[in-house]
């Protein structure tokens, strides 16, 4: 929550204020020494802009970074809103989703995204390399003692 917080460049009285906390109080529950409910969790999330479920998840993935790399896009709460639909469309028969299924599905969603964010980086990288050349300005490929004329 630190590193949330000092990425968002916020003071803790900043942020113990907008959780209606006292300072003191309030650096006992970013050190994690203070009780820590699901509900103040939250209004440190709603505070910061982060993803509180990524900030639950990080205990269990043994991974303090995760909720830090989930607090712009929100990863786990978005997930998190797609089980709840899913919970909503199939209620009981989610007992009929095979193991093998889910880990399939999750397996493919894992390499979309990889695959997304990689292909993401290539695109951005070509595009400025062929469009770079239209800029007004820039030398003509080819141009050896080519010389800006206002």
């Amino acid at each position: 929550m630190r590193a949330i917080r000092l990425d968002r460049r916020l003071r803790t009285s900043e942020v113990a204020r907008a959780l209606d906390m006292p300072l003191r109080t309030y650096e006992h529950f970013e050190a994690g020494r203070g009780k820590m409910t699901y509900d103040k969790i939250v209004r440190f999330a709603q505070a910061t802009n982060s993803d509180p479920v990524a900030i639950l998840l990080t205990i269990p993935l043994k991974s303090p970074e995760f909720a830090l790399r989930c607090a712009d896009n929100k990863l786990m709460t978005i997930l998190t809103i797609a089980l709840g639909e899913l919970n909503e469309e199939l209620g009981n028969d989610i007992e009929f989703i095979e193991p093998g299924t889910l880990i399939g599905v999750f397996t493919r969603v894992v390499k979309d995204l990889t695959n997304h964010v990689a292909n993401r980086d290539l695109f951005a990288e070509t595009w400025l390399n062929e469009k770079s050349s239209k800029v007004d300005g820039a030398r003509p490929a080819g141009a050896r003692n080519w010389r800006f004329k206002p």
